[in-house]
């Protein structure tokens, strides 16, 4: 990776970590030399993952924290600044998705999801922000997704959640930049991971979704990680509210 893309020390923090797309960008942001700092519910599949990356020679320390136990949230931030000094970057990753048809949505449907979703990326935002912006000095990038710009059949809580954390992120950055922090967000196509396999796996879905995919391939961990990384990095600092796409060209269809 270039210089100006260097993530060596930086301080990263990463929520939704023990599993899939986070799991993924908590091992790529280590080998980047970054120190990661890993948060999710599973404190057990969290210390696999600091032991894996230790091993590795790599920097990592974890917390568990649930986003949807929102008087937590700022607890643990303030943990991690008294244990490393700074929060330099914040991937906000947690989040979920449940196929249900809009007829059959309930109110703990919505709550469940959008509590995660919307609820947590806002409140871990605000945390980091309390830290970051007293030093003037601050990235935040927020794992939205394609769905945030296209209707998905069957996805109308999630498509809502990821269409709002994209406008939040634009207000963020708004209010923030001016004392220098970024906000900006990334939209992954459907991407391979243990959560995913089951479906992608599956020929005729596979099919079905290299069918709206230009660039002919399923997304990959890396394909996420390398626009969090552009973003993360000190040289796009005038890089402020953007949303960058890693679809292989589904929303241009």
């Amino acid at each position: 990776m270039p210089q100006a893309f260097n993530m060596k020390d930086k301080v990263i923090v990463i929520t939704g970590a023990s599993r899939g797309i986070g799991r993924g960008l908590a091992t790529y942001f280590a080998e980047q030399g970054a120190h990661v700092v890993a948060l999710a519910r599973n404190l057990e599949q969290l210390k696999a993952l600091q032991t894996e990356i230790l091993a590795n020679g790599g920097a990592c320390s974890c917390h568990p924290l649930d986003v949807r136990d929102v008087p937590s949230i700022q607890g643990v931030f303030d943990s991690i600044v008294a244990e490393l000094g700074r929060i330099d970057i914040l991937i906000n990753n947690a989040g979920m998705g449940k196929p249900i048809p809009a007829i059959d949505i309930t109110e703990s449907d919505w709550d469940e999801m959008m509590s995660l979703n919307m609820k947590g990326t806002f409140f871990c935002a605000q945390a980091a922000a309390r830290h970051m912006l007293p030093k003037q000095y601050g990235r935040i990038v927020n794992i939205s997704s394609q769905a945030a710009v296209i209707a998905i059949d069957g996805e109308a809580i999630y498509c809502s959640s990821k269409g709002g954390i994209n406008q939040l992120t634009k207000v963020l950055a708004l209010e923030w930049s001016k004392q220098g922090v970024t906000v900006n967000a990334v939209g992954p196509t459907f991407t391979y991971t243990p959560g995913t396999a089951e479906r992608l796996d599956n020929p005729e879905f596979r099919a079905g979704v290299l069918a709206n995919i230009p660039r002919g391939r399923i997304g990959s961990i890396e394909d996420i990680a390398t626009a969090v990384q552009f973003l993360a990095a000190d040289s796009s600092d005038m890089v402020n509210g953007a949303f960058l796409l890693t679809d292989g060209g589904w929303t241009i269809i």
